[in-house]
């Protein structure tokens, strides 16, 4: 482990608890835990930082996965076919990722993202829990489109560029199979595990992760995982949306002061 001050490492685990409740909740966790990491070990190698990131975010991700499971529905088996083709998808756009620059895509998901902010503050019934029986059916047409265009197309951003995949999944997934916003949250975080396993098996791999600072952060992003996940489901899709609408419109200036700052 890097040699990391006693405050740093205080405020690196606090950011981990913050991440695990915000990525748990609606996704974008790594908005705030990767720029922690960057701060608080300023000298360490990208592979390392984005490798440790993945060993914390999947602690989180399983606990808050799991809590999910426990109390509501979700469609594990859709979700695992999401996510393998998420990480077929991301390997995909990482490929790319060399090839686009960045200083133009910025701006382009900005746009993207008020426009879905504007679209969710204006129609509030989206992301509501359907009544009835409407809730769990899946449809063969709703789950293969969601492998192809939630799994493929979201698993290929994530590879090119990346920031806020965890919200355009849940969004993606309460459009295409008509969740509610609770159970899509659930089904992103079985996809997350997916996604972040493969991506922290090459980082392992490659032996590009600090293990025992990932391990104590770790242990906040579980707690925060799963008291996140308990406040979505007991608080319901109300809630969720009010989160997905801060998280979103904080990745528009974020990726606003990355671009002109």
């Amino acid at each position: 482990m890097p040699d990391i001050a006693l405050t740093t490492l205080v405020l690196l685990c606090l950011a981990a608890l913050a991440a695990g409740w915000i990525d748990a909740v609606v996704g974008g966790g790594g908005l705030l835990l990767l720029p922690a990491l960057l701060i608080g070990v300023p000298h360490a190698p990208n592979g390392y930082v984005l490798g440790t990131n993945k060993a914390v975010a999947i602690v989180g991700t399983t606990g808050a996965a799991v809590t999910y499971a426990r109390r509501t529905r979700v469609p594990v088996r859709t979700a695992v076919r999401v996510g393998l083709a998420a990480l077929a998808g991301s390997s995909a756009g990482a490929l790319f990722a060399t090839m686009i620059d960045q200083e133009v895509l910025r701006p382009l998901i900005m746009v993207v993202l008020l426009a879905v902010g504007t679209f969710v503050i204006l129609r509030p019934a989206f992301g509501a829990r359907p009544e009835g029986e409407e809730r769990t059916r899946l449809t063969r047409a709703r789950i293969v489109t969601a492998i192809v265009v939630v799994g493929g197309g979201i698993g290929f951003y994530d590879g090119l560029f990346g920031p806020g995949t965890g919200t355009f999944l849940v969004l993606a997934l309460t459009a295409v199979l008509h969740l509610d916003l609770v159970t899509a949250s659930a089904t992103a975080k079985v996809v997350n595990v997916c996604t972040n396993g493969g991506a922290l098996a090459m980082f392992a791999y490659q032996g590009t992760v600090y293990w025992q600072l990932a391990g104590l952060m770790a242990l906040f992003n579980l707690v925060g995982g799963t008291v996140g996940a308990r406040m979505a489901l007991s608080k319901g899709s109300g809630f969720v949306r009010g989160v997905l609408l801060a998280v979103v419109f904080s990745m528009v200036a974020k990726l606003g002061w990355d671009q002109w700052a």
